[in-house]
């Protein structure tokens, strides 16, 4: 029963704090990442994690994923690709060297302070989207460029993640080469199915004698396009979007936004939110507390910047530039992963793992006000 008493404290707690925080001239996701915090083992200790909570939150974010790519307008996304890779380059370069340095600094061995650039290097876009739809800004240009460099960012991390693990992880082989391939194939074979296979398999669903029929086709073919990007070691998320980018070229796209909205936000999307909280602890913080300061500034800046120049040397002004930086900063729960890898593989030190998340969650809460203080 006690899954009962967590969903009754989540649901509550994060309405409750989102308006709090819409008051006070913040993005409503600001109050539930904090509310997560407030309810974990941090603070209050009245939720804690497990599989009950990882399960609806990963669903959670997957259709908050879904739910962009719905809205994504296609031919914004085509127009800012070329900025959109700029920025991906620009948002791993500068916040890979940061890492390294900061690890150097920390008497980190080399192979150590490599994987600490490589976190810094992953972005999550979910709770910049959340953000950019509160404000009506999805569709704009810095929203489709943010989306588009998230997609270039995801693909460069993971491959270079698998080049420090292929030399000093755990031994494994890791072929470069396969790892490239299965990218390409994912995107073929999403484009093949977004034209071929989607719209066939909507038209044959829907008219079936069921109740929601619509909504449940377009929530098969979402957890189809999310499987198969994992399957190629993509992230889940990418295949999400991909799946919503699909559906909204079918003539079901409306019906579908309208009701999948009601399911991830009453529900699923408010226990994602709280699972980033509730990966804080401050157990045994007060040694490395100069080691989150810095690791925090360095995640921050460096994004900011590097994602930011990128978007600066492909036409953008530097009023767009800095919020495109900014919607790049949150690390999120692709870091999360990628960190949770370094710990079993050897390659992020024990003793500094909860550092790390710590930095990662401070990254994930300065988005959102980032976000909104420039666009205003």
């Amino acid at each position: 029963m006690e899954f009962i008493l967590y969903l009754l404290l989540i649901l509550l707690f994060t309405k409750l704090a989102g308006d709090l925080s819409v008051r006070l001239g913040q993005p409503a996701v600001l109050g539930k990442l904090i509310t997560g915090i407030l309810l974990g083992p941090a603070v209050l200790g009245w939720v804690q994690e497990g599989d009950f909570i990882h399960y609806m939150s990963e669903i959670g974010v997957l259709l908050l994923m879904f739910i962009a790519g719905l809205e994504t307008d296609l031919a914004q996304l085509r127009q800012n690709w070329k900025s959109a890779f700029a920025v991906a380059i620009g948002g791993i370069l500068l916040p890979f060297a940061g890492g390294f340095a900061v690890g150097e600094w920390f008497g980190f061995a080399y192979h150590n302070a490599l994987f600490l650039g490589v976190i810094l290097s992953a972005t999550s876009v979910s709770i910049s989207v959340q953000v950019l739809k509160e404000m009506n800004r999805l569709n704009s240009p810095e929203g489709s460029t943010i989306l588009g460099a998230a997609v270039v960012d995801d693909i460069l991390v993971v491959v270079l993640l698998a080049v420090l693990m292929s030399f000093f992880g755990t031994g494994a082989e890791v072929s470069i080469s396969l790892l490239i391939g299965k990218k390409l194939l994912f995107f073929a074979v999403a484009v093949l199915a977004a034209w071929l296979v989607v719209p066939r398999v909507m038209r044959w669903l829907v008219p079936l004698r069921v109740t929601e029929a619509v909504i449940s086709a377009a929530l098969v073919i979402l957890f189809a396009y999310a499987y198969f990007a994992e399957l190629m070691g993509m992230a889940g998320i990418i295949g999400a979007f991909a799946a919503g980018i699909a559906i909204a070229r079918t003539p079901f796209k409306h019906e579908v936004e309208s009701k999948v909205e009601p399911i991830a936000y009453s529900l699923f999307v408010p226990v994602f939110f709280v699972s980033i909280g509730l990966s804080v602890s401050f157990k045994g913080l007060g040694s490395h507390i100069g080691f989150v300061a810095a690791v925090s500034l360095v995640a921050i800046l460096a994004k900011w910047l590097g994602g930011g120049t990128g978007a600066r040397l492909t036409g953008f002004n530097n009023r767009s530039s800095l919020v495109i930086g900014a919607g790049m900063i949150s690390r999120g729960e692709v870091a999360l992963i990628i960190a949770a890898t370094g710990l079993s593989s050897g390659l992020l030190l024990p003793e500094y793992f909860t550092g790390v998340i710590i930095a990662v969650i401070i990254t994930t809460l300065a988005t959102p006000p980032l976000l909104k203080g420039l666009f205003r």
